[in-house]
C-alpha cells in the first residue's frame, strides 16, 4: 500500500550506515490490512488441513533455500553476528516443520457415542490474528506465530519491530506469495499502529512477544472487545550450579547461555548461583573465558560479540552497569575491543561480571537484556531455591549437575515454565515437545508443540441425542 512516510533503519554497529528504509503505516493501513485478513479468512479457514500444511512446508523450504540471502540483512539491522542469525533461521525452518507434524495429531477427531447420544468435540480457527514481534530474534519469533496460526486456519497481520523490520518483512513478502491474498499481512509503525491493531474489532487474538510494560497496554486494548491474548514476555532466569557439577564442562556452556546475542534474548541466563566452596574458582575461571570475547561490528569475521540493538536498550544497560558499580559490588569489565576507533559509532558494551552482589539488589532481580551477569554464592539447596523463586518472572531456568535424580528433583521445585539441565535451551526432542513459555509475569500461554497449537483454535462441540 502506498505511503508518504519512511523511516531509516541504521546498523547498530555502525550508526553512520543506513541499512534501508521501511514504510510507516497509519491507522488507515491497519484498517486495510485487517479487512484484507478478514476477507481472506472467509475462504482460508475452509481449506483442507492438508493444503494448509503443504503451503507451510513450501514456506519452510523457501526460507531454508534463501537463508544465506536473508541472514546478512538481518545481521546488519539487528546487530547479531551472521552465524547466530543463520542458526536462528534454521531453527525457524525446523519449527515450521514440527508445527505441521504436530497438527496431524492435534486435529484428529474426538468423537464419542453410546446408546443415547453422539458427541463430537471439534477445533475451529479463531479468525484474524495479530502478531507483534520484537527485534532480537525476529525470524524464529515470527514463524512461531505464523505456522500455528495458519495451519489452524486463521489469517494474520504482523507488526515487526521498528528496530529490525527489513529482514523479516522481506521474508514475509516472499512467503505471502505462496498463500492466497490476504492470508499474511504486514504493517509497520510505532505505538499508534500497534494500538490500532490491538483495538480493532475484527481482530480476535493478539500474540505478542516483548516486554511486560507494553503487554499491559495490549491487554487493556484487548479488554474492550474481549480479545484473546497470548504473551511471551521477559525473564529473570536463574542458573543453579550444584556442587557435583564438573566446572570445566559447565562453565563454557553457562557463559554462552548468558552472553549469546550479547545477552539480548528472553531466556538468557540472568543470574548465576554458585556454591560457596566453589565460588572463587568459578568466578576466576568464568572471567578468563569471558575475557576472550572479541567485541566489534557483527559482520567482522573476527568478532564473537556484537553491539546492542538500539539506543534505548544501550542506555538502559549502561545505566544499570553504573548503578551496579555504585552499589559497592565488584564489577569486572572483560573482552577485547575490535576496531576501537569505531566504538563510539555503535552501541557497543563489553561484557561485565558482577561479584558478590546482594541477592535482592537490582542487578539480580531485574531483566538485564544485555551483557552483564551477577554471580551469587549460596550454602544450601533450600537457600538457593528460595532465591531462585524470589522473582516476579518465571520463564526459563537451568540446573547444572552430574546427578540426574538430584537435578530433576530440584527442577520440580523451580517456579518457571521451563527448566533445562546442563544446557540452556531445548534439545531436538525438546523442540518437538516442549511448550515454550513462562509463568507469573513472564507470559500467558505457550508456543510450540500441540499445546502451542491450542492457542490458535476455539472448541465447538456437537451433541446429538438419539
Amino acid at each position: 500500500m502506498p505511503t508518504d512516510s519512511y523511516a531509516e533503519v541504521r546498523d547498530p554497529g555502525r550508526l553512520t550506515d543506513v541499512v534501508g528504509e521501511v514504510a510507516q503505516g497509519t491507522a488507515q493501513h491497519v484498517e486495510q490490512a485487517v479487512q484484507a485478513a478478514h476477507q481472506a479468512y472467509q475462504t482460508w479457514h475452509k481449506t483442507d488441513l492438508t493444503e494448509r500444511s503443504e503451503l507451510l512446508l513450501k514456506a519452510a523450504s523457501l526460507l531454508e533455500a534463501e537463508a544465506s540471502t536473508f541472514a546478512p540483512l538481518i545481521a546488519r539491522e539487528s546487530g547479531m553476528i551472521p552465524s547466530v542469525t543463520l542458526a536462528e533461521i534454521g531453527g525457524a525452518v525446523a519449527g515450521i516443520r514440527h508445527t505441521v507434524e504436530a497438527a496431524k495429531v492435534f486435529f484428529e477427531e474426538k468423537q464419542f457415542e453410546d446408546e443415547h447420544s453422539w458427541v463430537s468435540v471439534e477445533k475451529r480457527p479463531i479468525g484474524v490474528i495479530v502478531g507483534i514481534v520484537p527485534w532480537n530474534a525476529p525470524v524464529i519469533l515470527t514463524m512461531q506465530k505464523l505456522a500455528p496460526a495458519l495451519v489452524c486456519g486463521n489469517t494474520i497481520v504482523f507488526k515487526p519491530s521498528p528496530n529490525a523490520p527489513l529482514g523479516i518483512s522481506s521474508i514475509l513478502m516472499k512467503i505471502a506469495e505462496l498463500f492466497p491474498p490476504g492470508v499474511i499481512n504486514v504493517v509497520h509503525g510505532g505505538g499508534d499502529v500497534g494500538s490500532a491493531l490491538t483495538a480493532h474489532p475484527l481482530v480476535r487474538k493478539i500474540s505478542f512477544t516483548g516486554g511486560g510494560t507494553v503487554a499491559k497496554y495490549v491487554m487493556q486494548d484487548a479488554a474492550n472487545s474481549l480479545k484473546n491474548v497470548h504473551f511471551e514476555l521477559g525473564g529473570n532466569d536463574p542458573a543453579i550450579v550444584l556442587d557435583d557439577a564438573d566446572m570445566q564442562e559447565v562453565l563454557p556452556k553457562i557463559v554462552t547461555s548468558v552472553f549469546r546475542r550479547s545477552g539480548q534474548y528472553c531466556y538468557a541466563t540472568k543470574r548465576v548461583y554458585v556454591p560457596q566452596n566453589m565460588y572463587e574458582k568459578f568466578f576466576d575461571e568464568m572471567c578468563q573465558i569471558v575475557d576472550q570475547y572479541q567485541i566489534g561490528h557483527q559482520m567482522d569475521p573476527k568478532v564473537t560479540f556484537g553491539p546492542l540493538n538500539n539506543k534505548v536498550q544501550f542506555n538502559y544497560v549502561n545505566e544499570l552497569i553504573e548503578r551496579t558499580k555504585q552499589s559497592g559490588a565488584q564489577t569486572v569489565i572483560l573482552g577485547e575491543k575490535v576496531e576501537p576507533d569505531n566504538w563510539d559509532n555503535g552501541y557497543y558494551l563489553q561484557p561485565v561480571i558482577v561479584k558478590n552482589p546482594h541477592p535482592n539488589q537490582e542487578i539480580v532481580t531485574c531483566e538485564q537484556f544485555g551483557p552483564i551477569i551477577p554471580l551469587i554464592p549460596y550454602s544450601t539447596e533450600e537457600e538457593v531455591l528460595q532465591m531462585a523463586n524470589s522473582t516476579d518472572y518465571g520463564l526459563g531456568s537451568t540446573i547444572w549437575s552430574s546427578d540426574f535424580d538430584r537435578a530433576v528433583r530440584l527442577s520440580r521445585q523451580i517456579e518457571a515454565g521451563m527448566t533445562f539441565i546442563n544446557q540452556n535451551g531445548q534439545s531436538r526432542l525438546g523442540l518437538r515437545h516442549i511448550p515454550f513459555g513462562g509463568v507469573k509475569q513472564s507470559g500467558i500461554g505457550r508456543e510450540n508443540s500441540e499445546i502451542g497449537l491450542a492457542e490458535y483454535i476455539e472448541y465447538h462441540s456437537i451433541n446429538y441425542h438419539k
